[in-house]
């Protein structure tokens, strides 16, 4: 009963959304308006068949290696730079002045550093998904129980134990609070970079949908973003559920308490 419930939550909203889109398009001729029927067969049309394997594959492996690039650099690098106060004042004033630069702006620099090549739209994506991850592991890191620390330096636990049974269980629920924003901002860069410097991807063929004004498929590779950003997001929950079961299980104490 209660996975119905949740099920009727999760898709209410958006079967509104899509009763009222067709009852606004009943009778309409509007050419960059596509019924929802139009756009389901124009979907199915353009991306079950080689464009899935030309377009989204390369651009879903892209995301995912500059995704998962960027959550072992931020939180490898947060945990240095959080666990050592002179380190975390050192590099403060630089981490903020990279944060502070919109990753677009780079794009120029990477291409003409880096080539006109896969590596080169990683590193894009990783140059704007990193900073959540960081900043949020620099904090994470930086609150972890002071007492909880002395009380391990006091009985000679090792620097591993450490970090393995203290540091990253305290920091995780904003570590994994930073992964979530990095996600959406790791989507867009992913598009922004094959808009400008690919000849495959998502971002080119919605580009060139526009160009040739073919605007049901510009539409429908609209909504492969939005299914690809809803996918991620879904794994991410189920991912965030099990590594902080502990954390929500303290959390629902603390409420009945």
């Amino acid at each position: 009963m209660t996975a119905l419930k949740n099920l009727a939550y999760l898709l209410a909203l958006p079967v509104l959304l899509i009763l009222w889109w067709w009852w606004a398009t009943i009778g309409t001729t509007s050419f960059f308006a596509p019924t929802p029927g139009e756009l389901v067969t124009t979907f199915v049309d353009t991306w079950f068949g080689p464009r899935f394997q030309q377009d989204i594959l390369p651009s879903l492996g892209r995301l995912l290696v500059g995704i998962v690039l960027a959550i072992v650099l931020g939180v490898g690098l947060g945990i240095l730079i959080g666990s050592v106060k002179r380190l975390r004042q050192l590099t403060e004033p630089l981490l903020e002045f990279f944060r502070a630069v919109p990753p677009v702006v780079l794009i120029p620099l990477l291409m003409l550093f880096l080539g006109i090549n896969d590596f080169m739209k990683v590193i894009v994506i990783v140059s704007g998904s990193i900073w959540p991850i960081l900043l949020n592991t620099v904090e994470g890191v930086r609150a972890t129980d002071e007492v909880q620390r002395d009380t391990c330096a006091s009985y000679g636990i090792r620097r591993l134990d450490r970090l393995r049974y203290l540091t990253l269980p305290a920091a995780s629920p904003q570590i994994l609070a930073g992964v979530r924003q990095s996600l959406s901002i790791a989507l867009i860069l992913m598009v922004i970079s094959e808009m400008f410097y690919s000849s495959s991807g998502l971002g080119f063929t919605i580009v060139q949908f526009q160009r040739t004004f073919a605007v049901p498929e510009m539409w429908s590779g609209i909504l492969v973003l939005g299914l690809i950003g809803l996918g991620l997001a879904l794994v991410f929950r189920v991912v965030e559920r099990r590594i902080l079961r502990w954390y929500y299980g303290l959390r629902e104490v603390q409420r009945e308490s």
